[in-house]
């Protein structure tokens, strides 16, 4: 049961992947002279910023989300299925603090949908902690 907890990380996975390759194309028109405007512009030139910070975000809290994951596959016993709903709540987090932080400027939004991210990991390391030192 444990290892239901890697569709979540793989998925967070994939929405890192998915970043770095949006980070591509909108870098490609600078880089590599594809897809300028014809002034020579690069039409991603608002948003590659946007997508790069975001990019930057998903190696910061996240990496505590993997650290938790990671423990409770490795000690299957430790395993309660409320990791999982705190997993994936976290994953629809990360999407809709990412789509918020790429097309808005709602600061205040972001920091609510990321205060729901940080809850959902705090919570799985603190289901953690009583596991490991209840057992």
């Amino acid at each position: 049961m444990a290892d239901q907890l890697f569709l979540p990380m793989l998925v967070h996975v994939s929405i890192a992947a998915l970043l770095y390759v949006l980070l591509t194309v909108m870098r490609a028109p600078k880089v590599w002279n594809i897809g300028a405007n014809v002034d020579g512009s690069n039409p991603f030139a608002k948003l590659e910023p946007k997508v790069s910070a975001n990019l930057t975000n998903q190696f910061e809290w996240p990496v505590l989300f993997y650290a938790v994951c990671i423990i409770v596959i490795s000690r299957p016993e430790l395993y309660q299925p409320i990791y999982l709903w705190f997993s994936w709540l976290f994953i629809f987090g990360r999407i809709i603090h990412s789509a918020i932080q790429i097309f808005t400027s709602n600061i205040r939004l972001r920091g609510a949908i990321f205060t729901i991210n940080f809850i959902a990991v705090i919570c799985m390391w603190f289901i953690l902690g009583l596991n490991v030192f209840t057992k």
